[in-house]
């Protein structure tokens, strides 16, 4: 059985910037397994350029498209699963990726460490 995996939001800029902090397994990984992301992480980077705490090139957007992702939309069982999360982890994007991936049994690509406290399979990527 294939695992599918859901990419957290760093993962996709170190993985669009080429980022040597992937190590080899996440960087197969991303190359030839089945990999969703989230548009809560597209959603995520957006808010975080405008306020000006990173910086992302004018086409990133379109870029991002043509990576091969699986696309997954916020649906009305992942905000029901994120109401029964514990609060080990006060990033709200970062709750909304942890009730997807929870939801949608993928294992969560993510160098956050507060994110093992949670019921979900996790794959570091450093």
């Amino acid at each position: 059985m294939q695992t599918n995996y859901l990419i957290d939001t760093h993962v996709l800029l170190w993985w669009l910037t080429d980022n040597p902090r992937l190590n080899k397994q996440c960087r197969d990984i991303l190359t030839y397994q089945i990999i969703w992301c989230s548009v809560i992480s597209l959603w995520e980077i957006a808010i975080k350029e405008q306020i000006g705490k990173i910086r992302v090139p004018k086409t990133f957007f379109e870029e991002v498209k043509g990576h091969g992702f699986i696309w997954l939309d916020v649906q009305f069982n992942h905000v029901e699963a994120l109401q029964e999360l514990p609060h080990h982890h006060k990033d709200p994007f970062d709750r909304m990726l942890i009730a997807q991936a929870q939801t949608e049994a993928l294992t969560f690509i993510s160098a956050d460490k507060n994110i093992s406290t949670y019921n979900i399979p996790i794959l570091r990527p450093d």
